[in-house]
């Protein structure tokens, strides 16, 4: 199998990879984009359809051109996405869709990518498939008896997926409120799990236009890993379990959806259990138990005491040429919002663009000798 070089790879053509993108072009890098899906914005598409951005527009544009639509609209899921969409075609990115990559190894003092039917060499990898992306569900949802219908909220779309009867959807951050709501309005809805918190205001109302620029500032620079509060913060965020956004408790209540705090914690003759000991006699149930981060693909060791990759503003320190871009909170708050993902990929394209400067500096030195 012929092996290709490109200089740097990046993986991912989410808003981390294509800011990265955006940042390597301007810098004259030599690059490429690997990422799995047929099109880029998919890993948006697949999201369930009632999703929009928790962010108004004005926040959520990449570098070098926002997203065209009024400052203060909420983009849907499939309106992102095709934002993203035509981002990459914008700036003419070199993309490479399709594309599933398998391993990242060592190769000398660069790296290897095995790739379903090719394989590529490279100096620098960057590392954009996001900070949560492989569904986690507790160990008891094997044991729910099989007439029991079983999803992830990264498997659910709409309540037609749903069979008739009573839906137990699990966990109340943001996903577990937005999917609650949704499946409420055709089925008897009971949502599971401590609340960690809400936004004490309407984020489309007249105060988020005076508390969200706000906001925007604290998570760019009062929420990073240079202040105390950041410090502190970082290992909760990072945790999972957000506040309430859009929906809020009140919603949840108004729709009929009946709030259990009690965490679900084992089955009983093929039916959830909850901490109390309360069995609930269910239908369906869809698990917003959140995400982890998977990277038993990259061969050598990565990831440090807090369960995340070691890294610092984005590069590896044990591993030269390996950066991440996307992680939660990877600088700041703002690292794992769509709008702030453009600052880390510039500090990770400066840096490779550096490096690659004191290569050919040595090459020349070595050329000249």
């Amino acid at each position: 199998m012929n092996i290709t070089h490109i200089d740097t790879i990046v993986i991912g053509a989410g808003q981390a990879g294509l800011s990265t993108a955006y940042h390597l072009q301007r810098r004259g890098q030599e690059f490429l984009v690997l990422e799995s899906n047929n099109r880029v914005g998919d890993v948006w598409r697949k999201r369930f359809d009632s999703l929009r951005l928790y962010s108004p527009a004005k926040y959520d544009g990449l570098p070098g051109w926002g997203v065209p639509a009024a400052d203060w609209s909420w983009p849907s899921k499939d309106e992102f996405a095709d934002y993203l969409e035509a981002y990459a075609t914008r700036f003419d990115f070199p993309i490479q869709t399709g594309v599933s990559v398998q391993r990242l190894r060592k190769n000398g003092d660069g790296y290897l990518i095995d790739c379903d039917d090719r394989k590529f060499s490279c100096n620098n990898v960057v590392v954009a498939t996001g900070g949560w992306q492989t569904p986690k569900t507790p160990e008891c949802a094997k044991d729910v008896d099989s007439s029991v219908r079983q999803m992830h909220s990264n498997d659910y779309r709409n309540p037609s997926q749903l069979q008739d009867g009573p839906v137990l959807v699990v966990g109340l951050a943001h996903s577990g409120g937005d999917i609650a709501l949704d499946v409420s309005a055709t089925h008897q809805t009971i949502v599971a799990g401590r609340v960690h918190g809400e936004l004490p205001f309407n984020i489309e109302g007249p105060v988020a236009h005076i508390a969200m620029p706000i906001m925007w500032f604290a998570a760019n620079h009062v929420l990073t890993e240079r202040t105390p509060l950041g410090r502190k913060a970082r290992p909760h965020i990072r945790a999972g379990g957000g506040p309430l956004l859009r929906v809020k408790r009140q919603h949840l209540t108004a729709a009929g959806v009946e709030h259990i705090e009690q965490r679900v914690v084992g089955v009983v003759d093929g039916k959830p259990q909850l901490d109390d000991g309360q069995v609930l006699d269910v239908r369906n149930i869809v698990w917003c138990t959140g995400f982890v981060k998977d990277v038993s693909w990259i061969d050598f060791d990565v990831i440090g005491e807090d369960g995340w990759p070691v890294q610092q503003r984005g590069a590896s320190p044990d591993h030269p040429g390996l950066y991440f871009v996307g992680l939660p909170f990877q600088y700041a708050f703002a690292s794992m919002l769509v709008g702030g993902a453009g600052r880390d990929g510039g500090r990770v394209a400066a840096r490779i663009a550096r490096e690659s400067a004191r290569r050919a500096k040595r090459r020349e030195l070595v050329g000249n000798a």
